[in-house]
Parts: C-alpha cells; structure tokens; sequence
C-alpha cells in the first residue's frame, strides 16, 4: 500500500470511528433503559432502536453480506471479500490485493476472531450500522461496526468497518 492510499485510509477510518462513535451512544441509552424497568404501562410505543425503519429482511441481507465476506477474509480470498465493499471502497485501494493488507493489518481481530455473533443494527443519521461483537483467542471483546450502503440494484455493501473496544469480558 503506497503512502497516498495509506492516508486516505486513515482519513476515511476517521470518517468511520466517527460515526461508530455515534452509533456506540446511540445504542448505550438503550441498554441503560433496558437495565432500569419502565413504570409506566406498555403502550405501542415504537421500538427503541433504529431498527424499525429496515424490514427485518433487509437486516438478514446485511448480515449475510458481512458473513460472506468475513467468510472470504478468513480463506485469504482477496477478490471474493472485495467483491463486497462500495464502489467507493473499491475506488480507494484499487485492488484486492490492497484491500486484504488493509484488512489483515487494520483489521485482524476481524479474521482471528475465535467466536462471532450479530447485535441488533441501527440507522443513525441515514446511516445503516450493524454491530458485530468479536471474541478473539485471547477472550479480547470488541464490536465491529459497520456501516452498509443500499446499492442502485437494492442490494448492500460494506462501506466501511470500525473497531471498538468493548466493557463486556468473555468467560
């Protein structure tokens, strides 16, 4: 990876922990609520997260998406995981090549990760995030959040992915 697709990689993962930060406070009212029960008697109230405004459908694609494509990642399968991300990812590291240095650098708790399961996704600001917690060999906890885009076919692509730590230990 050359020095000019390195810094518009750091500038666009700023971009990402940006709004993985927003997505992060988003969904921590949610658990501070869930945690604390609710006096007042049930009403039909609209569902406390963003999810309510993709059909389940849509999030079932979203994770079969992620899945394919962590599936490739794992088999070292460069092109097939490319074949996943926007045309503007595509754009950025040029190659599939570039693209799985990124990933094994950047991202290899993504790839080493001993243990995966899907968190409930949210749209914040028009952006759709689904949250993926990571257990690596080592019990480390993260969340991998990543921000999907609807493509002109109606289909989605991973537009990006962000690493957070996470307060959750694993047993």
């Amino acid at each position: 990876m050359n020095s000019t697709t390195a810094s518009r990689f750091v500038a666009q993962s700023t971009r990402i922990f940006a709004v993985a930060l927003v997505a992060v406070c988003a969904l921590m009212p949610g658990l501070a609520s869930a945690a604390t029960p609710d006096p007042s008697p049930a009403t039909d109230a609209a569902p406390p997260s963003g999810a309510a405004s993709l059909p389940g459908g849509e999030w079932d694609a979203i994770k079969a998406i992620i899945t394919e494509q962590l599936a490739a990642l794992q088999a070292g399968d460069g092109s097939e995981a490319f074949t996943y991300a926007t045309p503007g990812i595509r754009q950025q590291f040029g190659t599939p090549d570039n693209f799985l240095f990124m990933v094994r650098t950047a991202y290899g708790a993504l790839i080493a990760a001993r243990y995966s399961e899907f968190l409930e996704g949210t749209v914040i600001e028009g952006r759709v995030i689904q949250p993926l917690r990571l257990i690596g060999a080592d019990n480390t906890v993260r969340v991998a959040l990543y921000t999907m885009e609807r493509q002109p076919d109606g289909g989605w692509k991973i537009a990006g992915c962000a690493l957070a730590p996470s307060t959750v230990q694993a047993a």
